[in-house]
């Protein structure tokens, strides 16, 4: 095992051969970047399309053709990216969807219900305020343009207007985002399917099954499952079911999970083996070692997320988003039936639908079921999930055809700017509350999911800071690792900064990355047992590259120990016990390296500089300050 040397950002950390975690936060900031993009292209469609729309058509009926023999696929290049391309798109929302329910927010399946009926209530509101306004029409066919919204713009305005939310209400979004994915899907298999292909799509649905059976069956092979990806998008394309439904289906399928303690010990031997003999064979072994521990839904996460996010979505808006744009047009638009039915079902239907789902299945359910989030961060949902795009034009494109296309682009577009202007208005309105009402407002009464497993004990545990404090801190850390010893004096900046603060430390010493950190971690027992470990403590830190055993003698010297029985402790492994006992805790919490924090028991993830600890311990203190009776 070899660490990286220690790094200004705070955000590294000595692995341990324990188990890793997949934080929610890479996702949200991969999205929140590529909304610029998308706005940008969306922008560059319009632009081209007014300045030169001839050339704007003919480069996207461009034909593109892949043939084997006599069978083959062609489509124009706009039926690609959006059917090909896209395919990548909601396969990363799948991704993202089954790591949330395995390992995230919603693996306490409770906590998923409400937001899964919020997204539901959420475009049935909308789809009805549509159809008041089109039925018995043609334009009634259109129904599904009025209902999902789009992943990247809706959390990236999030980040801009609202960087002060709390994280759960970014998890609120994204599950009501996937649950408009989902039914999206479905909507575009079945609604928008024009003639359908029997023998194509039975093909289908037995590739489907057997990928099923490769699963059963444990097989662990990406080419394999790449190959039968292909295929199954293949025979829904002829089937005449828009094939990116193929996405979803294998993200749903691809299970996140924390790696076994053994395929993490194998890979750390397996780079031993390299670092004593660097030859390709073992380079090879290493890379596949380490590959191997990591669940398929991370690697794949990590390969396609950031080409979806910043390539195949511009793209996409890039040759849909392209409307001309004149003042003729914009009048009998805005009094379109079209543009109005989709605008209105987004501005209005959508924030009603989430708000009145979340507040009736919080009432009928006494409470049981319950917002992850205040009342005003419920509203914000709401509002800024009225931001349609991606999915809104691709069943735009499926529904219309002509002027009424164009109608129907421009309601998407516009649904988009009103809707970020509400979320805008609704983000100030809480800004204007007094704290203590703000914080119940945005952060609600639920309670955050504890992560920690096992509890804190005063009587067990070193702490500084009053025990009654609303905010504990706790840290799992080894002496001898640069990133805690990075870490410590930023501990001490928030004791002295939060005088309601609690830290406890718990020993994790990782004995395959620093030969001394046991007997380190030892001797601050050793010194616990006459009562200095935190006087140890510091002095262990300050002296992070001196921790052999005549050098803890002579700090047990300097503090006034009585240094016969610290020797024999130390000798005899006396408290060996006391630090197994922090290890274990460590490995029943899921922890991954050092250091790791948990505020009021929930994991810290991310930076651990001031800035970044503070807002978790402000957060926690809200919380806490509304769950705790005056």
């Amino acid at each position: 095992m070899v660490e990286r040397r220690a790094e200004p950002s705070f955000s590294g950390r000595t692995a341990w051969s324990r188990s890793l975690g997949t934080p929610l936060r890479d996702f949200l900031r991969t999205e929140t970047g590529s909304a610029v993009l998308l706005l940008s292209a969306a922008v560059a469609a319009l632009a081209w399309v007014n300045a030169d729309a001839p050339s704007y058509d003919r480069v996207w009926r461009t034909e593109l053709a892949i043939r084997l023999g006599d069978a083959g696929v062609a489509q124009d290049l706009r039926g690609w990216i959006n059917t090909g391309l896209m395919t990548f798109f909601f396969f990363v929302v799948g991704l993202e969807a089954r790591r949330e329910f395995d390992m995230g927010e919603l693996r306490e399946r409770r906590r998923a219900a409400l937001p899964l009926l919020a997204g539901l209530g959420g475009m049935l509101v909308p789809v009805a305020i549509f159809l008041a306004l089109n039925g018995g029409r043609s334009s009634a066919h259109g129904w599904g343009a009025a209902m999902s919204t789009d992943t990247a713009f809706a959390l990236g305005m999030l980040a801009l207007v609202g960087p002060r939310f709390p994280d759960r209400l970014r998890s609120f979004v994204l599950t009501v985002v996937v649950v408009d994915d989902l039914v999206a899907l479905v909507v575009i298999a079945t609604a928008y399917t024009g003639h359908l292909a029997v023998r194509a799509l039975v093909a289908a649905i037995l590739l489907f099954g057997i990928i099923l059976a490769a699963k059963a069956a444990e097989l662990h092979r990406g080419l394999l499952y790449a190959g039968l990806g292909v295929a199954l998008w293949v025979a829904l394309f002829k089937s005449g079911v828009d094939p990116v439904v193929t996405g979803l289906a294998m993200g749903l399928l691809t299970y996140a999970y924390a790696p076994a303690r053994s395929d993490l010990e194998r890979a750390s031997d397996v780079f031993r083996l390299f670092r004593e003999q660097p030859t390709p064979e073992l380079a090879r072994s290493a890379r596949a070692g380490v590959e191997a521990a990591i669940s398929p839904n991370e690697r794949l996460q990590q390969l396609y997320h950031p080409w979806t996010s910043y390539v195949f979505v511009p793209l996409f808006a890039l040759a849909n988003a392209g409307i001309a744009i004149s003042g003729g047009f914009l009048t009998s638009a805005f009094t379109s039936r079209i543009t109005l039915g989709i605008l209105i079902g987004y501005v209005v239907g959508k924030p009603a639908g989430i708000f009145l789902v979340t507040w009736l299945g919080t009432r009928l359910t006494a409470g049981r079921l319950r917002p992850p989030v205040g009342w005003a961060s419920v509203a914000a949902s709401g509002a800024v999930a009225g931001i349609g795009f991606t999915v809104s034009l691709l069943i735009a494109t499926l529904a219309f055809h002509g002027r009424a296309l164009e109608q129907a682009k421009l309601g998407v577009l516009s649904a988009a700017l009103v809707a970020s202007g509400l979320t805008w208005i609704v983000f100030r309105t809480a800004d204007l509350l007094p704290a203590p009402l703000r914080a119940r407002a945005l952060l609600g009464s639920t309670e955050a999911i504890v992560d920690l497993a096992v509890p804190v004990d005063p009587e067990r545990d070193h702490v500084r800071g009053p025990a009654s404090a609303l905010v504990t801190l706790v840290e799992y850390g080894d002496f001898e690792c640069p990133y805690c010893g990075q870490a410590e004096p930023v501990v001490r900046e928030l004791l002295a900064d939060f005088g309601d603060l609690e830290y406890v430390w718990r020993h994790l010493p990782l004995n395959d990355v620093h030969p001394n950190t046991q007997l380190a971690a030892e001797a601050s027992e050793g010194a616990a047992a006459q009562g200095a470990f935190w006087e140890m403590h510091d002095l262990l830190f300050q002296h992070q590259d001196a921790l052999r055993p005549p050098e803890l003698l002579r700090y047990a010297g300097q503090l006034g120990l009585d240094t016969e029985r610290f020797a024999d402790e130390l000798r005899k492994h006396s408290h060996a016990g006391r630090v197994a006992e922090d290890v274990d805790s460590a490995d029943l919490s899921g922890v991954s390296g050092t250091p790791t924090f948990f505020v009021n028991g929930r994991r810290h993830h991310g930076a651990y500089d001031v800035a970044t600890l503070s807002a978790a311990v402000r957060a926690a203190k809200a919380r806490a300050s509304i769950a705790t009776p005056a």
